[in-house]
C-alpha cells in the first residue's frame, strides 16, 4: 500500500498548531508532490518572522508523513509571504571607495582557496548554484565562506536567510555573518533594502577590495565568490587583486547562454585564472504529473563546450520548484536531504576529491 495525496493531507491535519488549527485548515501546504515513495511539500507561513519560529512544526510534519505506508523519503521546506524585515542599525563603516594600489594578486588572510563562480549571462542560476554549493561543502565538513560580489544585484542575503547588518567594531574590520554552516558576506547586507547601488567602476573595485581584505573571514578551506554576470570590473578586480584558485562557469544548455559563457571563459583565460570546470544548470525538467523528462533549454550544450575546452563537466542540475522555493525562503535546498540536496552533495564531493575545495 502506498500513501496518496489525501493520506498526506489527512496526516498533516492531525498536527495541531497553537490556537487549535492545523496546517491543512489554515491552507499552509503548497507544492505537494507524492511520487515513487517520495513526498515533498512546502509550508507557507504568513510572515518571515512566523516562518522563523516554525522549524519544529516543519520537523514534526516531515516525521508524520515519513511514517505513512510506502514512504521512503520526505522533504519539507518552510517559506513565507512577503520579504524579511528590514535591518535597523547600520554598521559604523563606509563601503564603496576608490581602490587602493596593489603590486599584484594578494592572498586573502586565512583562506586556502578561492573559487570564482561566474557566468557570461544573467538568469542562469549562478547565485543559486553558489549558495547551494557552499552549503553542500559545509555539510561535507569543509570550512566555507560565501562572498556575494554581485554588487548591483545581491541575492545571497535572501537565499541564505540572513537580514542582519554586519558589525564593525572599529570602522575598519567587518564581522561576517553565519548561516547554514557558511560564513557569508554581501554588499546587500550593508545597504538599505531596495536601494540601488549607483556607482562607477572604481567604487565597485574598492568595495570588492574591502570585502576581501577587511572582512574577518577566519580560517577557511574555501571561499566561494558569487560573481555578477558578464566580464566587467568586479571580475577583473577579483582575478587581478586576489589569488584565485580557479573559476567555475555556470550556463544553461541554451545556445544564447553558451555564447556568453564562452566570453566569460575567454575573460578568465585572459587574466590567467584556471577554468576548473562547467556546470549545466536547468539541464532538464521532470514533469511531476507524468514523470517524463523535458529539455526546455536544449540538451548537452554545456557538456559539448566543456569537452571542447578540455575541462570537466562538474554537474548537470535540473529545473526544480523546490530549489526555487527553498532559495526564496532562505534555506538552500542543499541544507536538506532530498534529491537536489544529494545532487549538490555529489557536486561538492567531486570538488573535494579533485582538490578544488
Amino acid at each position: 500500500m502506498t500513501a496518496t495525496r489525501d493520506d498526506v493531507l489527512a496526516a498533516l491535519s492531525r498536527l495541531t498548531l497553537p490556537g487549535g488549527e492545523n496546517l491543512v485548515s489554515k491552507d499552509m501546504i503548497r507544492a505537494l508532490s507524492v511520487e515513487n515513495g517520495a513526498i515533498r511539500f512546502v509550508i507557507e507561513a504568513e510572515t518571515p518572522e512566523a516562518a522563523s519560529r516554525m522549524d519544529a512544526v516543519r520537523r514534526a510534519a516531515e516525521d508524520i508523513v515519513r511514517r505513512l505506508p510506502g514512504v521512503e523519503t520526505a522533504s519539507v521546506v518552510l517559506t513565507a509571504h512577503g520579504a524579511p524585515a528590514k535591518p535597523k542599525d547600520p554598521p559604523a563603516l563606509k563601503v564603496g571607495r576608490h581602490p587602493t594600489p596593489q603590486s599584484g594578486p594578494a592572498k586573502v588572510s586565512g583562506v586556502d582557496r578561492i573559487l570564482a563562480i561566474g557566468s557570461g549571462k544573467g538568469g542562469v542560476g549562478k547565485s543559486t548554484v553558489s549558495s547551494n554549493l557552499a552549503v553542500a561543502l559545509a555539510k561535507a565538513g569543509r570550512k566555507v565562506g560565501l562572498l556575494d560580489a554581485d554588487i548591483y544585484g545581491p541575492s545571497q542575503p535572501r537565499m541564505m536567510g540572513v537580514n542582519k547588518r554586519p558589525g564593525s567594531p572599529d570602522g575598519k574590520t567587518i564581522i561576517p555573518l553565519h548561516a547554514h554552516g557558511v560564513t557569508m558576506m554581501s554588499l546587500g547586507l550593508m545597504m538599505e533594502e531596495g536601494k540601488a547601488v549607483v556607482w562607477r567602476g572604481p567604487m565597485l573595485m574598492g568595495a570588492l577590495q574591502q570585502m576581501l581584505g577587511q572582512v574577518q573571514w577566519g580560517k577557511l578551506d574555501v571561499l566561494i565568490v558569487d560573481l555578477p554576470p558578464g566580464t566587467g570590473d568586479v571580475q577583473l578586480t577579483l582575478c587581478q587583486k586576489a589569488e584565485v584558485t580557479g573559476a567555475i562557469v555556470v550556463s544553461t544548455p541554451q545556445d544564447v547562454a553558451l555564447l556568453d559563457a564562452r566570453k566569460a571563459i575567454d575573460m578568465f583565460n585572459s587574466v590567467r585564472t584556471p577554468i576548473l570546470g562547467m556546470i549545466e544548470n536547468m539541464s532538464s525538467f521532470q514533469c511531476p504529473t507524468c514523470g517524463s523528462e523535458h529539455h526546455i533549454f536544449g540538451h548537452g550544450g554545456v557538456a559539448t563546450e566543456a569537452e571542447r575546452l578540455g575541462v570537466p563537466l562538474l554537474g548537470a542540475l535540473p529545473i526544480d520548484l523546490e530549489t526555487r522555493l527553498a532559495g526564496d525562503a532562505g534555506t538552500p535546498i542543499a541544507a536538506g536531504d532530498g534529491p537536489m540536496a544529494r545532487a549538490y552533495g555529489q557536486l561538492a564531493q567531486r570538488l573535494i576529491d579533485g582538490g578544488m575545495a
